[in-house]
């Protein structure tokens, strides 16, 4: 069975392959179908019902369109996620191939820093960060990549493990090989399907990150916005019955999140190897 009818038998994956694209469609195209002010308050307009004056999802208590406001902080919570989970695939797949192909004294002491930052709450680590630095995208895309490139670690260098015990391995040692060439020729490359499927999960963990760092009022500073901080801005009026603050950012959330989880699930049968000799 090849890849793609691996993925496509997954109906889960396809619906979360849908819906991913839906939301950047949504936050990319959606400002230009629905152009809105996100910089300038309109007090005279604030905490309008959905439909009132032109206003799809109403607005906030500071007169933002609440559907534009989705879109901007969807682009933010997207984009950091997206590149927050490269950056830790991509330094956790070098950390833990390096480890689990040099071994000894070395892997010891690289996977020891791993399981010590693992034992940290990564929420934890995030909080003193932001509180230290101005949160920016590009601060929250370092701060989080750095944050979360441990477990990509693990996995990783439990499959660099196995595969440089194989032939192909041995004799591109015996042959001279560099041990930076084998790393990043051999090692890394045979480990791309657990490599590929945790980035899905990273991605939605970053995603969740940026959004808890938000809500407790430790994210980006107004007017820029993401889907974590519409849900703190909106739970002030929680008892004034304005679930329009709340709900269409929360199920924005769950289902990127979701959607990107189901993603992973599909990519995982992929891989999978004995579903590849089935």
């Amino acid at each position: 069975m090849s890849a793609l009818k691996r993925f496509a038998a997954n109906r889960l994956a396809l619906i979360g392959l849908v819906v991913l694209m839906i939301a950047i469609l949504f936050v990319t195209i959606g400002p230009l179908i629905h152009p809105t002010e996100q910089v300038r308050t309109a007090l005279e307009s604030a905490n309008l019902k959905p439909g009132v004056d032109g206003h799809p999802l109403g607005t906030d208590a500071l007169g933002y369109d609440v559907l534009g406001r989705l879109m901007i902080g969807g682009r933010t919570s997207l984009l950091v996620g997206i590149f927050a989970g490269i950056l830790a695939t991509v330094i956790g797949t070098l950390w833990g191939a390096i480890a689990g192909y040099v071994g000894g004294i070395v892997d010891a002491i690289m996977m020891r820093i791993v399981d010590a930052g693992i034992a940290i709450p990564a929420i934890f680590l995030l909080l003193v960060l932001s509180s230290i630095v101005q949160p920016s995208p590009l601060v929250m895309i370092l701060v989080i990549g750095f944050v979360s490139w441990l477990v990509p670690a693990r996995l990783v260098r439990a499959e660099s493990l196995s595969v440089k015990t194989r032939d192909y391995v041995v004799a591109a040692r015996a042959m001279g090989g560099s041990h930076s060439r084998i790393v990043l020729r051999h090692i890394v490359p045979n480990t791309i399907g657990t490599v590929v499927v945790n980035a899905t999960f990273q991605v939605a963990d970053a995603i969740l990150l940026v959004a808890y760092v938000s809500f407790l009022g430790m994210g980006l500073q107004p007017p820029a916005t993401d889907w974590g901080a519409m849900l703190s801005s909106g739970l002030s009026l929680i008892y004034q019955n304005a679930w329009w603050l709340i709900l269409p950012p929360g199920i924005a959330i769950v289902l990127v999140v979701c959607a990107l989880n189901f993603v992973g699930d599909g990519l995982r049968d992929v891989f999978d190897v004995k579903g590849r000799s089935s």
